[in-house]
């Protein structure tokens, strides 16, 4: 049995996809939610944590990231 992998990182593109903002905006709420989590520059937003920030459900999240 093969089991199927999916991103756990959302990137700008994903947020822009999700949302419809620009890649600017994209940005801007990526480094908001980092900020609010506490975590440093080069760590990775996750599914789950942008699910839980922005209100929308990770079902739906992973449904426009994955490609």
């Amino acid at each position: 049995m093969t089991m199927k992998l999916t991103r756990l990182c959302i990137y700008p593109k994903d947020v822009q996809r999700i949302t419809g903002k620009s890649e600017k905006a994209s940005r801007r709420l990526l480094h908001r939610i980092k900020a609010s989590l506490g975590k440093q520059e080069h760590q990775f937003i996750t599914t789950d944590e942008f699910a839980s920030h922005t209100g929308i459900k990770e079902e739906l999240v992973l449904q426009y990231i994955t490609d």
